[in-house]
């Protein structure tokens, strides 16, 4: 919400800190500053206390209890008038839940012109455009007290036998309206709205926007005030499904108690009386179940285990007067019983909060959580990772992918995408999808490379059970594929986990999935330790800069890329950061692998010497190997 410092200060006698410091203050006790600049600040007011600090008056009453500075006055405590009645002015609502309270008041012989000065200035320091005075004076006790409001002109209003009707009600298929701004709007069936009680001509979006059809004119001079209460979900879901969003549609749908509508009439009454003259004819309340506020009991004990604070109970009651919380002391217990406006106070640990927003935040001390009692059994979770080790050193790259598909067993009630409402019974589907994808981007993000082999190890759902399950995928992208590879990692799986009873595999092109709820994982990650796994663990850049050489090597056909890449690895050293294959192709019976190496080392930059040393090792090592040959 946009505020005024100026409009703040009219709140307090003792001058009020710069923008900057007021900012300060609200910051680290109450509030978010999205802005503070010269008179302005934009104070992002949450949704639970929107409800009473959507409004000058009540960032006032925050501002003095953070400041610790007395108010001038409060227009919510001071005493209401006796309005005098009127038979002249009739309301009715046809659904009391959609509205708590409706208040109307009738006002004759205003002089409509513009606004003096100091409303003008007032409202334009917040963004605000100034139409009329009458129009300012429903906008200034807005923004000032956090009570929508509107004024008809009361002579557009069709009247029956001298009396003026209005029902307050939900509306039929295809009613529309031209609201003030000059847009016409289809309402859905059963929006509330304020309405003609005759004619039945809709005159307002109830908490959102009045019509056109009774705005107030420059030939205005008697004037229909409402002031009233309006259900907060009606007038969200309205609000958005128009997308018409407005300043009292930010208040209603944030549920203001109805006891403000009675300080909002008296407010603007006064007003419009200031600057446009008029004589008020009555006033109407239709309240039928006057809002209660219940009081909350906390004691000291309870407030400080909640914040960790050591506060004293002086303190704590210093904090609440400060607030204009009325307490009762009985001991260390405090009964609290919130005015009105306060709507947020229902618990013991809504009044915890009170306090130490007041009293600082700073105030309660950095402690470190207590230990756990006993250590956390992560035997199960490392079972895991030494599936995934024993993959990692086969090669295989393991993927997550979405718990979501379009078929199963399990069926979500609000899908965040509507093309997969399912949860997945199994991963074979999402792998073979994966498996696709990924030979379409190898190409472009792993460089040349003449196979896939992912992995992926989550839960699944069936009708009734949820268990864990391994997805094994292979792709040959060239040469001659190997119909060896899944079975060899499937054994390779088995040596880990022992037999592997067929009922618990299931193969389809190009995939195997192993249901893993059969095996003791607990027991497989006992005193297991999860390790480095070749150039697959992670390293940090070194700030030495890095030397690349390059090596070509023939070996026999069928033989693996991992093979060759093991052999570099184990002899180039702790200095080899990184190895990239670049080259592939048969000749004359023979298969040749290119690698480019990266070395570098992270405490000194390396010399040619040791190059030179590392790539002899390497190439005395593939050499070594029957069939191979270093060209």
């Amino acid at each position: 919400m946009k505020i005024s410092r100026s409009w703040l200060q009219k709140y307090f006698e003792a001058p009020l800190p710069s923008t900057a410091e007021i900012a300060e203050a609200f910051t680290f006790h109450a509030f978010e500053i999205e802005e503070a600049n010269g008179d302005l600040l934009d104070v992002k007011v949450l949704p639970n206390r929107a409800a009473d600090c959507l409004s000058h008056r009540g960032l006032a009453k925050e501002l003095s209890a953070i400041l610790n500075l007395s108010l001038k006055s409060d227009p919510l405590r001071e005493p209401l008038p006796l309005w005098p009645g009127t038979d002249t002015l009739k309301i009715t609502i046809d659904d009391p839940k959609k509205s708590a309270r409706q208040m109307g008041a009738l006002v004759r012989g205003v002089k409509v012109g513009p606004s003096p000065v100091w409303l003008r200035e007032a409202l334009e320091a917040v963004g605000q455009r100034s139409i009329n005075n009458i129009v300012d004076a429903t906008n200034y006790v807005t923004l000032d007290m956090g009570q929508p409001l509107h004024a008809f002109d009361a002579k557009k209003i069709e009247w029956h036998d001298g009396t003026l009707s209005i029902r307050i009600r939900g509306t039929a298929a295809g009613e529309n309206i031209t609201v003030l701004t000059g847009e016409d709007y289809v309402l859905p069936e059963n929006t509330t709205v304020i309405a003609e009680g005759t004619a039945g001509t809709v005159l307002d979006i109830a908490g959102i926007k009045g019509g056109m059809a009774s705005a107030i004119s420059e030939d205005t001079t008697d004037l229909y005030v409402s002031v009233a209460h309006f259900d907060p979900v009606s007038v969200r879901k309205t609000a958005q499904a128009l997308k018409l969003f407005t300043d009292a549609s930010a208040r209603f749908q944030n549920n203001p108690s109805p006891e403000l509508a009675a300080y909002g009439m008296r407010a603007v009454l006064d007003l419009i009386e200031q600057v446009a003259g008029g004589e008020l004819v009555g006033v109407v309340d239709i309240y039928p179940n006057p809002q209660t506020q219940l009081p909350v009991q906390v004691s000291l004990a309870r407030i400080n285990g909640r914040l960790g604070s050591s506060f004293t109970l002086a303190e704590v009651k210093n904090a609440f007067d400060r607030l204009g919380l009325a307490c009762i002391e009985a001991g260390e217990m405090l009964t609290v019983t919130p005015p009105f406006e306060r709507r947020d106070l229902l618990l013991p640990e809504d009044l915890a909060e009170e306090a130490g927003q007041v009293l600082g935040y700073d105030r309660v001390p950095a402690v470190e959580l207590p230990a756990l009692p006993g250590a956390p059994d992560q035997a199960r979770f490392r079972g895991i990772s030494r599936i995934k080790d024993i993959l990692a050193e086969h090669g295989y790259t393991e993927i997550s992918t979405q718990s979501f598909t379009p078929t199963g067993d399990v069926y979500l009630a609000n899908p965040l995408d509507t093309t997969k409402p399912v949860l997945r019974p199994g991963l074979i589907e999402n792998m073979q999808d994966a498996l696709k994808r990924a030979a379409v981007a190898a190409p472009r993000v792993l460089g040349p490379a003449d196979k896939l082999k992912l992995f992926e190890i989550g839960a699944v759902f069936t009708k009734d059970t949820e268990h864990l399950s391994l997805a094994l995928g292979y792709a040959q992208l060239s040469g001659k594929k190997s119909d060896a590879v899944l079975p060899g990692a499937l054994d390779a799986l088995g040596e880990l986990l022992g037999a592997i009873p067929e009922s618990a595999v299931k193969r389809e092109d190009g995939a195997i999935e192993v249901d893993l709820s059969g095996f003791d994982l607990a027991a497989l990650g006992k005193d297991y330790a999860p390790r480095p796994v070749g150039l697959g663990t992670y390293r940090p850049f070194s700030i030495y800069p890095f030397a690349l050489r390059d090596i070509a090597v023939w070996t026999p056909l069928g033989t693996e890329q991992d093979e060759v890449e093991q052999a570099i690895f184990k002899e180039a050293g702790s200095e080899l950061a990184r190895l990239d294959l670049f080259d592939r192709f048969e000749k004359d019976g023979k298969l040749s692998y290119a690698f480019r190496l990266v070395f570098e080392a992270f405490d000194r930059t390396l010399t040619d010497v040791e190059l030179v040393e590392a790539m002899d090792r390497v190439s005395k090592a593939l050499n070594a190997k029957e069939g191979f040959s270093v060209r």
